[in-house]
């Protein structure tokens, strides 16, 4: 059988993931961002389970291992995957300069998470992260789903995407190819996938990442 065409998120990715890393990771201040987010929350304990749904260059779980390992955290298992080999690759560079050997990485679709190992489930936490709003609009609650169904029952999911304005319009929608959602669309859209929410904000000095998109973090509805 031949392979698969690559999609057009594929290619976009593949032809500019060290742009993508560096202006919005790193000039941007986006993965600082994502760190102090993630560390004011205080999601992560030891011995639990994680995955980074759509990891990209891995920026959520390199910034979650480093909390981990300030913290003094233990036995936490990270799982990660992406449909882009060449960000997986920047992400594995970054394992092998920092001898990270604790995350394991797969490809794979948002939209197809049944090819994921059988023992990539029960996650205590799910983290997504400017990849949602890449998938078409009506296939979010799918996608929100299958992320649904790979978290324990009392398990967290938190989602980073892009909000809809004027800028973002241009930077996101028009520039890379992306959709931009209001709040009570995510709402909506997240219920529908039987996921109750609540919305939070990148803290100060990283108040200008607000701008860009909304942070959800949702369980599983009663």
């Amino acid at each position: 059988m031949a392979p698969a065409e690559p999609s057009a998120v594929e290619r976009l990715f593949t032809e500019h993931a060290r742009f993508y890393h560096r202006f919005f990771i790193d000039l941007l201040r986006y993965g600082a961002g994502l760190e102090a987010l993630l560390a004011a929350r205080g999601y992560l304990r030891s011995g639990m389970k994680v995955l980074d749904a759509g990891c990209g260059t891995g920026i959520l779980t390199r910034k979650l291992h480093a909390i981990a390992r300030r913290s003094g955290l233990e036995g936490i298992t990270y799982h990660a995957f992406d449909l882009t080999p060449a960000m997986m690759d920047l992400f594995r560079r970054w394992m092998a300069e920092h001898g990270v050997t604790d995350v394991e990485l797969r490809r794979a679709d948002v939209l197809r998470t049944e090819d994921l190992p059988a023992d990539w489930k029960d996650h205590d936490l799910v983290v997504s992260s400017a990849m949602l709003e890449y998938l078409p609009k009506d296939e979010l609650a799918r996608a929100l789903r299958n992320l649904r169904g790979l978290l324990a029952p009392d398990g967290t999911l938190v989602v980073c995407i892009s909000r809809r304005n004027v800028l973002m319009k241009w930077l996101i929608e028009v520039w890379w190819e992306a959709n931009l959602y209001e709040r009570a669309e995510l709402e909506r859209i997240f219920a529908d996938a039987g996921l109750t929410v609540r919305f939070g904000r990148f803290p100060f000095p990283y108040h200008h990442l607000n701008l860009w998109g909304h942070v959800v973090e949702a369980r599983r509805s009663p």
